[in-house]
């Protein structure tokens, strides 16, 4: 398998398994929920792990496995386990991790339902959360206990795009051995590679960018050999949230224009970002691209780019956005990010509706606050429609008044 120092040959190369039997330049499509032994020795030794070989979908599938070994070349990892959807990987690589009596210590804010599954189900389950400001190293290093045995975060955070430091959380997790892990939908492997920076396991909703047409649900974790085998040996094989081969198929479709359509979300997010800046309608933006951002030293150190993802408060009320919102016509009110359509959302109300009011303030997520994942779209036809339902947003408010 080939592989190369530039991340532009490698989303397409890297990990990808020639076609010996007949030659397709495209990855087949192991469209099958079962596989035949040539005998019973041979479905045995299968089953007991002296052979090498395919047994039953749930326990892997070739199209499955070459985006497994696609995603781990991709984010320098050993192995990676491919999922139906990105919770489905979240949930099952910290269950593969933890146990009742465990402690975690996550990141104040978090995706919704990563959120609701640590701070609702979990302690249905005696699994204990401490959810922490980790641009705060004193604040991480407190609440590790002697139970500890998980660090969880994202960065950049979603929906309010906090930039945390990975060098440091590693250093923490590795001077008390507990297990680092981070979701880097937000960046993809294009902008940035956790484990380089000595993070164990790398979680992604291939849902995002990884697919990036908005028609497939996914998830993808890398890791070591061990990690990922302890994860399909448990948890992806006992709980099932597995891929179907179609899904694996499109994902590898979208890896292979991955590189590049990320520069053009960054390079438009820029400006939108700087746009919205400048507007006298909108009190704040949160974008790693500016230099007003907290995390914006940590680009070309541990993030290639700020990425096409861009958070921003309306100066005004929850009405005012509400109206903002329903004035555009180029950017489509959807929850999701990653695709070649601006999308844009209201993650109190939506995305992050499972965090109380106490909690979304604790998590820096207002009620003005709005998340635009910046499209494929020539970005003066993003600004000019933001620009239109800015104007009818204040139109609305000159009536009101």
């Amino acid at each position: 398998m080939f592989k190369s120092k530039h991340i532009e040959t490698n989303t397409i190369h890297a990990g990808k398994v020639k076609d010996k039997q007949f030659g397709a330049l495209s990855t087949p499509i192991y469209q099958t929920s079962t596989f035949i032994f040539d005998n019973v020795q041979q479905g045995s030794a299968r089953f007991m792990g002296e052979e090498e070989g395919f047994i039953y979908g749930r326990l892997g599938n070739p199209t499955v496995r070459e985006l497994e070994q696609r995603m781990a070349a991709l984010e320098s990892t050993e192995e990676a386990a491919a999922f139906g959807s990105g919770m489905g990987a979240v949930s099952a690589t910290l269950l593969a991790n933890l146990k009742k009596g465990d402690h975690v210590v996550a990141s104040s804010a978090l995706y919704g339902c990563t959120f609701a599954l640590m701070n609702h189900k979990f302690p249905e389950m005696g699994i204990e959360v401490s959810f922490v400001d980790m641009t705060n190293e004193a604040e991480i290093r407190s609440q590790i206990r002697e139970n500890t045995k998980v660090i969880y975060l994202e960065t950049p955070i979603n929906p309010n795009l906090v930039v945390i430091d990975l060098e440091m959380v590693a250093k923490i997790a590795k001077e008390h051995d507990l297990v680092s892990i981070v979701d880097n939908t937000f960046m993809s492997p294009v902008l940035q590679n956790p484990a380089r920076l000595g993070i164990d396991l790398i979680i992604h909703s291939a849902t995002k960018y990884l697919n990036g047409h908005g028609d497939v649900i996914a998830g993808i974790t890398c890791g070591s050999k061990e990690q990922i085998e302890n994860i399909k040996l448990t948890t992806l094989k006992d709980m099932g949230a597995i891929i179907s081969p179609n899904d694996a198929w499109l994902i590898i479709r979208g890896l292979k224009t991955l590189s590049v359509r990320v520069e053009r979300h960054c390079e438009n997010a820029q400006r939108v970002a700087e746009f919205l800046e400048a507007h006298p309608s909108v009190k704040l933006v949160n974008y790693p691209g500016l230099p007003s951002h907290q995390g914006y030293s940590l680009i070309g150190k541990q993030m290639k780019a700020a990425g096409g993802t861009l958070a921003f408060e309306i100066d005004g009320t929850f009405d005012d956005a509400v109206t903002f919102m329903n004035s555009l016509q180029l950017c489509s009110i959807a929850v999701s990010l990653g695709d070649a359509e601006s999308l844009i959302q209201h993650p109190a109300s939506m995305t992050h509706s499972p965090y109380e009011e106490e909690e979304r303030a604790a998590a820096g997520i207002s009620e003005t606050l709005i998340r635009l994942s910046v499209g494929l779209e020539n970005v003066h036809d993003i600004i000019s429609d933001l620009t239109q339902a800015l104007d009818h947003m204040n139109n609305r408010l000159r009536q009101v008044g």
